[in-house]
């Protein structure tokens, strides 16, 4: 059988998932498939930060999934059963965001909930389904499964994990350090004489071997440094108890147990021809540390698909698709430094204090493990995320991110000036006022005062400037999306 389509995702997991979801939600069609029974149950990655929770805001997941989880923002040290001290200010400094912590939920919620959301709208994923070829040819992409259907797709999207076969096919270089630190991960509702709290505790002793992660419901995860590869549940139990001493905890009802060993790889090329795209594992693999694997797949996700849906529905240059590299593998070598300073900065410290150096650097690299740092360029507001803030209309109050819409451009206009501009189909018009009125949206947040601003898909700043430079703003985005040139007209 053979059968075409706009989009065609290798792998399931998060990021094929919600790559998925986004561009189904902007218009393009998908064929998805993975070699599972279905979407995960239990494991893996546990903790969305701030910057995916804006995102999903945009593209209206926020409200299904946020109460599923665990609101977190704090870090703490013990010490011999001792309280040493509390952390938080990484995320209190943060401007323009309202979800200032993490959401501590398991990867399985994730998973099921974009799964039933494609199946509800008739674009489930194929399951028990492998490919077995991909080529690329002057139209598209010709992908051949194990069971002899063929898809043409315009682009393939290799979301296969760390062990990728599309990256593998395409014969592209993903070169692993492994630094020799195995951990044990155990998720669990246990039973203990310490004091049960929602924030992450790290336990000083020899080494910060030990971290206690709080979770969505009863249940609880522990990180434990073991470096060897051979060990029981029983091993890993004792080294919590040697942490937490004198207090004594034990597994009352054992959710998952596993191990895993730390490999840090970024791919040489995130793209081929320009029609195969690799996002998430496939990609960039790194430590857990920090949370960040999940978050920085989710965000390629997001940065990817309206770069698709302009050049697919838009009539934009092809050679946007480059910006997609361009954009996300410099992050993906950042989150590699970060996380990769703090799993090791759990086994050495000159001065023994590992639990204190942890949170030190969690602290400097606050803006890749909140997510808000992650920018797009290095001069002005470009390429920085647009600041969420309280936005008014009469007696109703809404907050910005609730009104961007994921498959179209924003252009916000900070001024109480009439404005008349025709805008193209994939930019939204939004105009702001610095005063009260009944029939208008109206801010007392001052950031923007006076300025436009044109925000990508993904809520990040394409341009900005002031607010009576809107119609050359426009112009310039015009241009640089549109093969026909749009008439705008200013009154």
């Amino acid at each position: 059988m053979k059968q075409k389509t706009d989009i065609f995702i290798i792998g399931a997991g998060p990021v094929g998932l919600l790559s998925a979801y986004l561009a189904e939600k902007s218009g393009l069609k998908t064929i998805i498939i993975d070699k599972s029974e279905a979407p995960l149950e239990v494991g893996r990655a546990d903790a969305l930060n701030g910057r995916t929770l804006q995102l999903l805001e945009v593209a209206d997941l926020f409200e299904d999934i946020y109460p599923l989880g665990l609101p977190c923002n704090t870090s703490s040290i013990w010490e011999k059963g001792e309280f040493v001290s509390r952390q938080s200010g990484w995320w209190d400094a943060l401007e323009g965001c309202f979800h200032k912590h993490f959401l501590m939920l398991g990867q399985a919620f994730i998973e099921q909930s974009l799964d039933q959301k494609l199946t509800a709208i008739d674009a489930p994923v194929l399951r028990q389904t492998v490919v077995k070829d991909i080529v690329v040819t002057d139209k598209g992409c010709v992908s051949t499964l194990e069971n002899g259907d063929v898809i043409e797709s315009d682009y393939v999207i290799g979301s296969d994990g760390s062990r990728s076969f599309v990256r593998n096919h395409f014969n592209i270089p993903f070169e692993i350090t492994r630094p020799q630190i195995v951990w044990a991960v155990i998720d669990a509702v246990f039973e203990t004489s310490f004091t049960r709290v929602p924030e992450i505790i790290v336990f000083q002793a020899e080494t910060s071997d030990v971290a206690w992660i709080p979770r969505e419901g009863n249940i609880d995860r522990f990180y434990i440094r073991m470096d060897r590869k051979d060990f029981t549940i029983e091993e890993a139990m004792e080294r919590i108890n040697i942490a937490m001493a004198p207090h004594t905890i034990k597994i009352k009802e054992l959710v998952w147990f596993s191990q895993f060993s730390v490999k840090e790889s970024v791919s040489e090329k995130f793209l081929i021809d320009n029609r195969v795209i690799l996002a998430g594992d496939a990609c960039h693999i790194h430590s857990v540390n920090g949370g960040q694997g999940l978050n920085t797949g989710l965000s390629d996700a997001f940065n990817l698909i309206w770069k698709l849906n302009m050049i697919k529905n838009y009539g934009t240059d092809k050679s946007l698709i480059q910006s997609y590299e361009d954009e996300r593998k410099p992050v993906a070598l950042s989150v590699i430094e970060s996380s990769g300073e703090l799993v090791r900065s759990t086994k050495y410290s000159d001065t023994g204090t590992h639990a204190k150096d942890y949170v030190k650097i969690v602290e400097r690299k606050a803006g890749n493990i909140t997510g808000m740092g992650i920018r797009y360029g290095e001069h002005g507001i470009e390429g920085t995320r647009i600041h969420d803030f309280k936005v008014n209309k009469g007696s109703e109050v809404k907050r910005l991110y609730t009104l961007l819409d994921y498959t179209k451009f924003t252009m916000l206009y900070f001024g109480n000036d009439s404005v008349d501009l025709v805008m193209p189909t994939y930019v939204n018009f939004i105009q702001i006022h610095s005063e009260n009125l009944k029939e208008a949206y109206w801010t007392d947040y001052d950031q923007y005062e006076n300025q436009v601003i044109i925000v990508r898909p993904d809520s990040y700043i394409e341009s900005a400037g002031k607010a009576s430079e809107a119609a050359l703003l426009l112009k310039s985005c015009v241009r640089k999306y549109s093969k026909v040139e749009h008439s705008i007209l200013v009154s």
